[in-house]
């Protein structure tokens, strides 16, 4: 077992993941299971009025937390370490910056190349908008990178793993509004193994959900830019591809995601983040990520 005390990744060794014959396909009906309970739980669509949505929110993404922590307690015979509280606010803080700081950089990227406008626009709604955002960083990558991409590297190792994790976090974009084929690569190659990265450099979750949050919270909500397809009712800026401007270079409709600068940068953070993590494993004694064994 992988102890996450020194930025190890935990990814069970006991109970339904037990060492023997047939882990790898205990494993996958593992995985498979808790993604399928985590995702009726976490976007579950209840009854109420709308103005009670945040409240609903809340519940919703503690309870699928809780669920998780008692799945891996009971069901892996484990202390969920990837989930531990005590890191939140120092993670979850840095997370933040960097995702904010990514986002700008892209975005005044593209303001220099003049493929996007920047208008003044009108935000009443932040407060919704900042749950809104929290909530679906911790559920995606609760979904994605605790139980999809942990569990893939059970069974066949990193980079087996990542390349799985992130290319289904891409296609569960393909459903969003003016999604294509390249925003669906561009989604996995910077957002799927960029975040995967970041968990496996500190063993916990709370890095790459500060990054997915305020990366969405300052695409949409901030500059008012479409988030994975999808319009934001209300922005403190109003922001959009100038007209004729290259689909590649300012992400036509879908929005900056696919953007050729959104992607250069999502690499560059990858290799970056997992080139330390790497570092960090072999410094502590494991020089190979295919824990598979």
């Amino acid at each position: 077992m992988m102890s996450s005390a020194a930025g190890m990744i935990d990814l069970g060794d006991a109970g339904v993941l037990t060492p023997g014959r047939w882990r790898w396909l205990r494993a996958i009906v593992w995985m498979m299971a808790l993604f399928a309970v985590e995702a009726i739980l976490l976007f579950q669509k209840l009854p109420l009025p709308a103005s009670y949505e945040p409240i609903a929110w809340v519940v919703l993404t503690v309870a699928g937390y809780g669920v998780y922590a008692v799945s891996v307690r009971y069901g892996e015979r484990r202390t969920p370490t990837e989930i531990a509280l005590r890191p939140v606010p120092a993670e979850l803080l840095i997370g933040l910056a960097i995702g904010a700081g990514m986002f700008t950089l892209v975005f005044a990227t593209l303001r220099l190349t003049g493929a996007y406008t920047l208008a003044p626009g009108t935000w009443n709604d932040w407060p919704t908008d900042m749950l809104s955002a929290l909530r679906t960083g911790l559920a995606e990558e609760l979904l994605l990178r605790l139980v999809v991409f942990r569990l893939l590297m059970r069974v066949a190792g990193l980079w087996p793993a990542l390349a799985v994790s992130a290319t289904l976090f891409g296609a569960m974009h393909l459903a969003n509004p003016h999604s294509t084929f390249v925003a669906a690569i561009a989604i996995a190659v910077e957002a799927g193994l960029m975040l995967a990265a970041f968990y496996l450099l500190t063993g916990r979750i709370w890095m790459a959900v500060g990054v997915h949050v305020s990366w969405n919270f300052s695409e949409g909500p901030l500059f008012g830019a479409r988030v994975s397809g999808g319009t934001e009712a209300g922005s403190a800026f109003v922001s959009g591809p100038v007209a004729g401007s290259p689909d590649w270079l300012s992400g036509g409709a879908f929005g900056p995601e696919a953007s050729l600068p959104a992607v250069i940068a999502g690499i560059a953070l990858f290799a970056l983040v997992l080139r330390a993590a790497l570092q960090r494993h072999r410094k502590a004694g494991t020089s190979s990520f295919h824990f598979n064994e």
